[in-house]
């Protein structure tokens, strides 16, 4: 039996439940940030109720089922899982002929299209030349748009024949094409050069081909052969940076850009087109080659195939040669003409068919490297035929040929929604359309900046042209107009469009029907912001002022409304928590809105409804909006608020939005369940013994924390918060550390007068920071959970939150304080329900005070909105609504202090405890997104650490901040810089800005370019062609002192932190960064690429770039990322069955979600990797090792394909990776994946970080079971060291470091120093669990076992210095580590447990829990049990599991 629950105190001195996190991983951790997340499980399943409930946790009731605000049930998760099955219609094999080849079985499903099998066909290796054929059952051609149920008399075993058809022009480019894209198969140059969404992978280089098959070859463990040095530059301590082994050198390019070439030239001949008359004998193109023998040939494509004609390069006689080897395919003439060809392509086509596909199949956004080595530059015709022409996609296959962006991306959003298969069909267009406008929009944002594509108003000045290209409408990020003046100029025109992609992110999320949003696309290129958007039918025929039938033009001035667009954004009021509000137009009438004023609404010709403009979406941040006459939150004051900002577009990111109305509905409940106690108290004043109680249960506030109410019964945007963040420990819901409480108490006593002042005060800390989490946990779109559900009650899931340590509901959990709850709950429930006319006035009184003091913008249930037009300069509201305004101006000032004293506490707490653990710039800005603090607050939460008593243990997190904070700067002035730069001097003036940045050269001089003297002249004249203009050679002049003081101005101004240095040297010395970190940091946020050799950053010489080092620039782009919500729903139940314990039920949920993201997503998407991680944990658990295995590959190869190859998560997949290696027997591989992750995190953040003490300590356990015992010691004292000093020196942690260290000395059979790791690790125990505990008792042991070895020994030596050579020694035992002995220390560090246990164990261990549980509500402080308990030792996911 493998119950979840049973077995955490075995393993665990308390029931922390930080043991068991399987569900901490959120699929696509990098995205959770940017797009709240519909999560259509409604069923709550937070980790803190999934904890304690392995016997028969609730099952999902038919509310799970309610999808994404469509509002139709679908009979739970039962039915859900049937609709599943009738996608999965059991497959079936057909038998295949293909010309020339051996038939053979294909497996095919009835869903897919004929068309898939002959993709299948084209990418088979004997099959791959063939491009232009029909597939014909018994002599009737099939529809390559059928599905293959529909297809009379096709089933098991029928017989499908390839046949050859006649060519067409566009079928013959097609195949040229197609030949083009074999032939470059194996080349990564488009990869570098970031195209077609290919991507860089670099695990094949370590595994050697494909871990499966080797699993089998390289099994029995022979050590002898295992190479186990590392390099120099992996070792502890090492000071060297190299960049080259970023990208080690793949085997299979060396062999293709050389030996395995196949043809020197293909091209198009400058014969075509074929002319009349030869077009009337079939003549399609004319293609030009030279193969590798030199032989230059002229061929011909024709309706009947290629053939070679007697052209040469100067004379046309397109009459065939003899023999004119006509073939059907180009593969076949090839081979017949050049014995080289036809040798090197079939090598390189089993090459092809080796790799695993993950490394070929397109990502759904581009990737970009920021290195890359010196490419050749080779002859293509079909790369350069694309340059000239604006293919994008698949247009070359579409009738029309340019794509209507804007019809496809509002016609996908109105397919139906009603079941399982129309979802799954509706999201994957959804999906898919937005992948190509991306490509598209960036594509073209990137033409408009190089000066490709004419303005639609070529008479204006630059910065304010506009452009359409591919039916896309583009906009540069500058004040046109003076539109923006009173907003702040260029700064606001800069933050607005990404303020509005946020805006079309989160009404994209709500999914009302009826309401449309523009595709919007937001790139960064050369210096230059680019707005890309979809265009409304009909916008462009007239004016602005014509058109908008809702909202404002002129930011308040004139403002207009609409009945119908009132009635669509009501619906989006609930979940965006937008307050419906009136303000006053240019006549002083009263207009209704609910949005913002600039929010437009514009009909298009297609008769449907848009809203634009989405900037102020969310409310302003009023921490940076001085407002006159208005005084913020003590609290925030105190901090130095308001500060004056670039813009007044600053605005309270959605993640704090849902954080704070979540933290008020806590407030609610309580404040509710306060009074009602007291009510409780008075009438029965004679059980005086209650009073006493009353106050003391108040203080273990046991609240429905996945709860937030504020939808009512119609409201079907159900979701839950599951309090997971999105890397870490299940639950999360502990109050910050004490010396935040007595702030946090401050804070809440404001909003807490209504009720009695005493209990609020005491518990209100709790409050504070319960659910601080909330908005980082799983992406979900609106906290809404309706409190009056219609369908089955909410259970309301207590968790006890007291002394920073989360309790685990258990059966007893009837005490008065959760009655109290509930009955407010009920109240509250019943008041929405009814007209609150059959309820006694004193309840309803409880429920109007504890709507009043938490700001409820109704006064019978908890509803708490934003009004955000609040602040606006411009907007007037009429004199009725002052009250409401009031009301609205302290929400505000509420949120911006919650900001201050609960989110970045809460984050700073996290990434003490480890539940967030940044690695690099961009993890950072995520782990501050999901809490709702934006970057601007970065210098705040520096200055916040720095004050911390615990500062030690967040150096890495502050060192992290403030390399994020100065690259973010750099980028900032190299914006600015590069606007001033011309095309032809790019190269040298971001290699001139990177000296300045980071090279200790102290006089950088920018190399001029040499042709500069000579086109002045003609420069002048062109000039005003480049956006920007002005003197192109101002940027020659930054100096590295100057640039530096910009910085340090820059860090002042922008995030008002002081920094003290005056050039890169000073910043490495004093923060103790890497340069080679702030390189890759700036590379990433610029998009610039470098060329990857080593630079000598520190000679004070020579400058460390030339312009030859910058070999491209790249755009950056932000777009919308629609997500799959079923396969999210799926993904997140089978994370709770896990974390239940069910490890069957959840791995088939599991399973399930992986195969419906694959339905939306395709093969590749973050949301895969991380379901991919899942599944093999799970399986490794379960001991199917080597899917495990195969699994843990794909996630690896995905990670790196879609989020770069040394991405703080990549290095993560290559761990886990090796430690199933390693239990698959493939150690040499676990060792070179474990030292690839070590040198990856070398790079990316240092070896100062807690990660790398894990990564070290398994690296040390696999060198000492391949018995290299001393570098073995070199990697776990180092990770001794860092546990010592990030997780303290008394924790659990470290006693296990000693205790492996001691292994180690053991084995060298040095006891002295082995026993004195072991008594401090005994020492650990004996302190923090007592003597009692097993772990103490297993310690206490093996110092037994020690110390008779280190006596043995010394007997031994006294023996041989008294009788010399006749002495008689004892066969000492030097134990050389079992592997099973190393992989279950290797599975305890990375926080999986095995446990065997017996029926009666179980029973015993129920017992001890519920004594545990009672022990804890009666107060007496298990403190000293929960300091550390052993099984966190992997913060990411710990599991622990027992097999019978």
């Amino acid at each position: 039996m493998v119950s979840k629950t049973d077995d955490i105190p075995v393993s665990v001195p308390n029931c922390n439940v930080n043991t068991v996190d399987l569900a901490g991983e959120t699929p696509d951790r990098k995205e959770t940030t940017k797009a709240p997340h519909k999560d259509p499980c409604a069923c709550g399943h937070s980790a803190d109720t999934a904890v304690m409930n392995g016997g028969g946790a609730h099952d999902h009731s038919e509310e799970e089922s309610k999808q994404n605000g469509g509002g139709d049930t679908d009979g739970g998760e039962d039915s859900n899982e049937q609709e599943v099955i009738v996608i999965q219609d059991t497959g079936f094999t057909v038998k295949i002929q293909a010309p020339g080849a051996e038939p053979f079985d294909l497996q095919v499903s009835p869903q897919e299209m004929v068309q898939e099998i002959h993709q299948v066909l084209m990418d088979r290796e004997d099959t791959c030349h063939r491009t232009c054929f029909s597939l014909q059952l018994d002599g009737n051609v099939l529809d390559n748009f059928a599905e293959l149920k529909s297809i009379e008399g096709l089933q098991e075993g029928s017989l499908l024949k390839v046949v050859e058809e006649p060519y067409t022009v566009r079928e013959a480019r097609i195949h040229v094409r197609h030949i083009r894209d074999l032939l470059k198969s194996l080349d990564p140059s488009d990869a570098y050069n970031g195209v077609d969404c290919n991507s860089l992978s670099f695990l094949s280089v370590f595994t050697d081909g494909d871990l499966g098959d080797s699993g089998k070859r390289k099994k029995g463990s022979d050590l002898e052969q295992i190479d186990c040095t590392p390099p120099e530059h992996i070792l502890p301590g090492s000071k060297e940076r190299p960049l080259l082994p970023l990208q080690p050198q793949n085997k299979d390019w060396k062999v293709i850009m050389m030996p395995m070439q196949c043809l020197k030239v293909l091209t198009m001949s400058g014969w075509n087109p074929p002319p009349g008359n030869r077009k009337m004998h079939g003549d399609l193109m004319y293609l030009y080659m030279v193969t590798v023998e030199e032989r230059h040939i002229s061929i011909t494509a024709s309706t009947r195939g290629f053939y070679l004609n007697q052209s040469t390069t100067y004379t046309f006689n397109p009459k065939p040669a003899n023999p004119s080897f006509l073939s059907h395919s180009l593969v076949e003439l090839l081979s017949q003409i050049s014995p080289a060809f036809k040798k090197n392509f079939t090598a390189l086509q089993k090459k092809r068919v080796q790799r695993h596909p993950f490394e070929r199949i397109a990502t759904p956004f581009q990737v970009y490297s920021w290195t890359a080595p010196q490419v050749d530059h080779t002859m293509d015709c079909v790369r350069a035929e694309d340059a000239y022409t604006s293919r994008l996609g698949y247009e070359e296959h579409i009738p029309g040929q340019t794509r209507d962006w804007n019809e496809e991306l509002q016609t996908t959003r109105e397919l139906a929604r009603k079941n399982l298969p129309e979802r799954l069909l509706r999201e994957r267009a959804i999906f898919k359309v937005h992948s190509d406008f991306a490509a598209a929009a960036t594509r073209g944002s990137v033409a408009v900046i190089d000066g490709n594509v004419m303005a639609i108003n070529p008479g204006e000045e630059t910065r304010m042209q506009m452009f359409i290209w591919n039916n896309i409408f583009f906009s540069l990020g500058f004040d046109v107009r003076d539109h923006y003046r009173e907003l702040g100029g260029d700064a606001a025109a800069h933050a607005a469009p990404t303020n509005d992609l946020n805006g079309v992110r989160a009404y994209g999320a709500v999914d009302v029907e009826g309401l449309y949003t523009l595709g919007t696309v937001v790139v960064d290129y050369r210096g230059y912001r680019v707005t890309a958007q979809s265009i409304i039918p009909g916008i462009l025929e007239r004016e602005q002022e014509q058109s908008v039938i809702y909202g404002s033009i002129d930011f308040g001035k004139t403002v207009v409304s609409h009945g119908k667009y009132l009635e669509l954004l009501e619906k989006t009021s609930r979940p965006l928590k937008v307050q419906r509000h009136d303000v006053l137009n240019e006549k002083d009438e009263s207009v209704e809105l609910c949005s913002s004023v600039e929010c437009k609404g514009i009909i298009g010709n297609d008769g449907r409804h848009y809203i634009l403009d989405l900037l102020r979406t969310f409310p302003p941040d009023l921490n940076f909006l001085p407002v006159e006459g208005e005084e913020l939150s003590p609290e925030s004051v105190r901090q130095g608020f308001p500060r004056q900002h670039r813009h007044r577009l600053a605005c309270l990111r959605q993640e704090l939005i849902e954080a704070f109305v979540e933290h008020r509905y806590l407030l609610f409940m309580k404040m509710a369940a306060l009074q009602l106690m007291q009510q409780k108290a008075n009438k029965e004043s004679k059980m005086a013994a209650l009073t006493e109680n009353s106050s003391t249960e108040a203080d273990i506030p046991a609240l429905p924390s996945t709860e937030t109410p504020d939808a009512s019964a119609e409201s079907s945007e159900t979701s839950t918060e599951t309090l997971t963040d999105g890397k870490s420990d299940a639950v999360q819901t502990e109050t910050t550390s004490t010396s935040d409480a007595p702030r946090a108490a401050a804070t809440e006593a404001t909003t807490t007068e209504a009720a009695p002042k005493a209990e609020p005060t005491t518990d209100s800390p709790s409050a504070a920071t319960t659910t601080t989490n909330a908005s980082q946990a799983t992406p979900t779109e609106d906290n809404v959970i309706p409190m009056v559900t219609t369908n089955g009650p909410l259970l309301p899931i207590a968790t006890a939150i007291q002394n920073g340590e989360c309790e685990s509901p258990l059966e007893g959990k009837a005490e008065d304080s959760i009655l109290g709850l509930a009955q407010a709950k009920e109240l509250a429930e019943s008041l929405a329900a009814e007209d609150g006319s059959g309820i006694d006035p004193k309840s309803r009184e409880v429920v109007l005070n504890a709507c009043k003091a938490v700001g409820s913008i109704s006064n019978t249930s908890f509803d708490i909105r934003f009004n955000p037009d609040i602040f606006s300069p411009g907007v007037r509201f009429p004199e009725d609504s002052a009250d409401d305004i009031q009301k609205q101006k302290q929400l505000l000032k509420d949120a911006a202090a919650f900001l201050m004293s609960c989110q970045i506490p809460s984050l700073v707490k996290d990434c003490l405890d480890h539940s967030a653990l940044p690695m690099d710039g961009a993890t950072l800005t995520e782990a501050l997104h999901q809490r709702g603090i934006n970057i601007r607050y970065l210098g705040n939460v520096l200055e916040f650490v720095d004050k911390t008593p615990a500062k030690a243990q967040l150096e890495h997190f502050y060192r992290i901040g403030i390399s994020e904070l100065i690259t973010r700067c750099a980028k900032h002035i190299f914006k600015t810089y590069l606007q001033g730069v011309e095309l032809s001097a790019l190269s040298a003036a971001v290699s001139h800005f990177l000296n300045c940045f980071l090279s200790s050269f102290p006089d950088a001089v920018a190399h001029l370019p040499a042709d500069e003297l000579v086109s002045r002249r003609k420069n002048r004249k062109r000039r005003n062609r480049v956006p920007g203009g002005g003197d192109n050679t101002a940027w020659a002049s930054l100096t590295p002192s100057e640039l530096w003081k910009n910085i340090v101005s820059e860090a002042q101004s922008y995030y008002h932190f002081t920094l003290y240095c005056e050039n890169a040297d000073q910043v490495v010395e004093k923060y103790g960064l890497q340069k080679i970190t702030l390189l890759r940091e700036i590379s990433i946020k610029a998009g610039i690429q470098i060329l990857i050799k080593e630079y000598n950053f520190d000679s004070r010489h020579k400058p460390a770039f030339t312009e030859e080092d910058i070999l491209n620039i790249f755009p950056v782009v932000k777009h919308v990322n629609p997500k799959a919500s079923d396969a999210f729903h799926f993904f997140q139940s089978g994370q709770a069955k896990v974390q239940q314990g069910y490890l069957k039920e959840g791995c088939e949920l599991i399973n399930e979600a992986l195969n419906l993201f694959n339905n939306v997503y395709g093969a590749m998407h973050v949301e895969i990797c991380a379901c991919l991680r899942l599944l093999s944990r799970l399986n490794y658990i379960m001991g199917d090792h080597h899917e495990a295995l195969s699994n843990q590959q794909k996630a690896v190869l995905m990670s790196e394909r879609v989020l770069g190859i040394e991405h703080p998560n990549t290095i993560q997949e290559y761990m886990h990776l090796a430690l199933y290696c390693f239990a698959n027997g493939q150690l040499s591989t676990a060792l070179k994946l474990l030292y690839r992750a070590r040198y990856l995190m070398l790079m990316v953040c240092g070896e100062d970080h807690p990660e790398m003490a894990l990564l070290d300590s398994n690296i040390g356990l696999v060198l000492h079971g391949v018995m290299e015992y001393d570098l073995s010691l070199r990697f776990l004292e180092n990770a001794l060291a860092l546990n010592s000093k990030y997780h303290l020196p008394r924790s659990l942690k470290v006693a296990l470091s000693h205790h492996l260290v001691a292994r180690v000395y053991e084995s060298k059979a040095d006891f002295r120093s082995a026993l004195q790791h072991e008594k401090e690790g005994y020492t650990i125990y004996k302190n923090q669990v007592g003597e009692a505990h097993e772990k103490t008792k297993e310690s206490s042991e093996y110092l037994k076992y020690l110390t008779q070895q280190a006596v043995a020994l010394q007997r031994t030596m006294n023996e041989i210095y008294k009788n010399g050579s006749n002495a008689s020694i004892m066969p000492l035992k030097f134990t050389a580590p079992s592997m099973a002995s190393v992989l279950e220390q290797l599975n305890i560090i990375n926080g999986i447990i095995f446990i065997p246990l017996s029926q009666k164990d179980l029973e015993n261990l129920k017992a001890e829990v519920q004594r545990r549980q009672l022990l804890q509500e009666s107060g007496k402080s298990m403190e000293e049990l929960t300091v550390d308990s052993p099984l966190e030792l992997e913060d990411k996911i710990s599991m622990d599991v027992n097999v019978d």
